[in-house]
C-alpha cells in the first residue's frame, strides 16, 4: 500500500477549502482517506492553514510521499515557528477586501 499526504477538496463552488489527509494512492482525490492531518483555506487572509506536524512526521517516517502543495505548507509552518515573516503577497479581490474591511469595522466597534 502506497500512502500519500495530499489535499482533498471540500467547500462549495467558488468557496474552496481543503483538508490535508493521508490517503492510499489508489483512492480518488476526494474519496476515502486514512487520517485527517489538517486544513487549508486559500481564500482566508493571514494564516490560512492548520497542520498536525507530529502526525505528518509520522507518515513521512513510514514512507508516505508528500505532495508539492503540502510541502509548501510545511515550509510556511516552519518559517512561522522560526519567527520569520510569512510570504504575504496574496491577491485579494476588491469585493473580498470590502467584506474584510466591513467585518473589521464591525468588530472594532
Amino acid at each position: 500500500m502506497s500512502v500519500k499526504v495530499r489535499l482533498t477538496r471540500t467547500g462549495a463552488n467558488r468557496d474552496l477549502s481543503f483538508r490535508v489527509v493521508a490517503a492510499d494512492t489508489r483512492f480518488p482525490r476526494d474519496g476515502r482517506f486514512i487520517e485527517n492531518l489538517g486544513w487549508y483555506d486559500p481564500a482566508m487572509p493571514g494564516v490560512n492553514y492548520g497542520l498536525k506536524l507530529d502526525r505528518i512526521a509520522y507518515w513521512q517516517g513510514v514512507g508516505a510521499i508528500v505532495s508539492p502543495v503540502v510541502k509548501s505548507l510545511l515550509k510556511r509552518q516552519k518559517r512561522t515557528e522560526e519567527g520569520k515573516p510569512e510570504h504575504t503577497h496574496q491577491k485579494i479581490s476588491k469585493g473580498r477586501k470590502a467584506k474584510l474591511a466591513k467585518a473589521a469595522k464591525a468588530a472594532a466597534g
